[in-house]
């Protein structure tokens, strides 16, 4: 055991971080970090030596690695070869868990958003609120990787969380019954009234343009005039896919996202040269305190760009850039690497974009003896067919989209009128 642990620690310092100070200044610095690491191989023969435990020469790096990792910043992990490939499970679209992205927000295991119709949707699980308990335990000191592991499990099995509601500081017990997680990007494709077009985006995925492109030629034969995009509870996703989505609505070479590393090197994203774009429509933006990352960019680029209005409340604020790294055993370091910034170089990060039109949400509620006289009739007519009642999509209950609606129809007048 003991060899095993310092043949690690000698291929640490003779490869790993050999290759990191190529070109660094020789000096106090360095001398400074070698002794660091001498102090890493004592606690390491430390515990080979005292903890009660026997521990293999993995399970100790890969636990020092999660814990380096997550003394980064909130999105910084190191992934195990069985969490590398659920995260590329993941990026194609299907998964098993609860639907809801995490991270660790000022020490507190956090709801970035929860997925839409995924288990954690239906039960009520909110952007903002606070995991306290996972199965009677308490969250705190707990790492996503950690945090992540808990809430997966098998389908039809469940998870007992303790909240702290964001919108009322109370606290809350909800059971999560998990299952298999089917992403479908764009969720909904529609002309809601008068031209108007209704684009529900999910995530950014390696799939996301191709259906995003079927969905707007859609429109387009439909007589789209005007289009709003849905982008709340939107919790980000491949900065590449949140780009091109962005080039189908700005003309060619303007500026969708900026990022700079710790070495203040920026890197320009424009718009791809795409022929198919939509240049000439009026755009309202769907904004929530779910709207993170990837749909952040969509919606500072629309904006600054002028080329869309925000509407709803104000976004997540997750302005960095994560690479993933993999290594040679098969895991994985997934990086904070840079930050990214709007078009006008604002840094958004732990800020969120504040929306130009602030609209709460509010569920607009139908007349009681309406709704008692429609589940009446819809309740017979199910037991008659014998088929499950659908759930239909009624835009005119949500508030935020009717205000759209509104400010739609009032831009697509006024470009009549010019």
């Amino acid at each position: 055991m003991k060899k095993k642990i310092t043949a690690i620690v000698i291929i640490l310092v003779l490869t790993s971080f050999s290759s990191y100070w190529v070109g660094y200044s020789l000096g106090n610095e360095r001398e400074e970090f070698y002794k660091e690491l001498d102090l890493f191989a004592e606690g390491l023969s430390v515990i080979e030596k005292k903890h009660v435990e026997d521990k293999t020469a993995q399970d100790l790096i890969y636990g020092a690695m999660e814990g380096l990792l997550s003394s980064l910043d909130s999105y910084s992990q190191f992934l195990t070869p069985e969490d590398y490939k659920d995260l590329l499970v993941e990026t194609e679209g299907q998964f098993g868990g609860l639907g809801i992205e995490i991270t660790i927000k000022e020490r507190f295991l956090t709801i970035v958003t929860p997925i839409e119709d995924t288990p954690a949707w239906r039960a009520g699980l909110e952007a903002g609120d606070i995991i306290v308990k996972i199965d009677g335990e308490l969250t705190k000191g707990i790492t996503l990787n950690e945090a992540v592991k808990k809430l997966r499990g098998e389908p039809e099995t469940n998870v007992d969380l303790v909240l702290l509601k964001d919108k009322t500081k109370s606290l809350e017990e909800v059971t999560v019954t998990r299952g298999i997680i089917k992403i479908k990007d764009i969720k909904r494709a529609m002309i809601l009234e008068d031209g108007i077009g209704y684009l529900r985006i999910a995530e950014f995925r390696e799939t996301t343009t191709n259906d995003l492109d079927k969905a707007l030629r859609k429109l387009k034969a439909e007589g789209l005039k005007g289009l709003i995009i849905d982008v709340r509870n939107n919790p980000g996703g491949l900065l590449y896919s949140a780009i091109e989505v962005t080039s189908r609505f700005l003309e060619n070479g303007k500026t969708v996202v900026s990022t700079k590393t710790r070495e203040q090197k920026e890197k320009v994203y424009k718009t791809s040269p795409i022929k198919e774009k939509y240049l000439d429509i009026p755009i309202v933006i769907l904004i929530n305190k779910g709207s993170a990352s990837g749909s952040e960019i969509l919606a500072a680029a629309l904006r600054e760009n002028k080329r869309g209005i925000l509407l709803g409340e104000t976004t997540f604020g997750k302005g960095s850039v994560q690479t993933i790294l993999p290594l040679s055993d098969g895991s994985a370091l997934r990086l904070t690497t840079s930050k990214y910034y709007t078009p006008n170089g604002t840094s958004i990060h732990e800020k969120g974009i504040d929306p130009d039109v602030e609209v709460e949400l509010k569920i607009i509620e139908e007349k009681e003896i309406e709704k008692k006289e429609k589940d009446v009739f819809e309740k017979v007519e199910n037991q008659e067919s014998g088929e499950e009642p659908k759930k239909e999509f009624d835009y005119k209950k949500d508030y935020q989209i009717t205000r759209a609606v509104d400010l739609i129809k009032g831009l697509v007048v006024l470009g009549s009128n010019r």
